[in-house]
């Protein structure tokens, strides 16, 4: 099992930035894959960003060019930029980690990102 701790959300002014911060501990396996994914009210839970251990990346088509995931292996930690933000990225936002980006099990508690227009 793995637990991961996520940091860094907050309030935002359109366009503006945040990074948001995901530590896990654990197993190291369970880790080779992480990314976050975010969910409004309502909703399903949705893709944003993967990232595997060797560096491997993947983007929701609406992040593209604004976002950018990237991990510190030797920290066991995956960070999410998040650049030139709207007001529909508002929601809650997940870390995630599993052995494949196709097998996500593990998951963080959820950090608000709210972008004021």
């Amino acid at each position: 099992q793995v637990r991961l701790v996520e940091s860094g959300g907050g309030l935002v002014q359109a366009g503006g930035s945040l990074r948001l911060s995901c530590a896990a501990s654990g197993s190291i396996s369970s880790t080779n894959a992480m990314g976050w994914y975010r969910q409004a009210p309502g909703a399903q839970r949705e893709l944003v960003a993967s990232i595997t251990r060797g560096g491997t990346t993947n983007y929701a088509d609406f992040v593209k060019g604004r976002f950018t995931i990237s991990r510190d292996n030797a920290k066991n930690t995956v960070y999410l930029q998040m650049n030139s933000l709207k007001p529909d990225d508002t929601t809650v936002y997940y870390c995630t980690a599993g052995l494949t980006t196709n097998r996500f099990v593990s998951w963080g508690q959820g950090t608000q990102v709210t972008v004021s227009s």
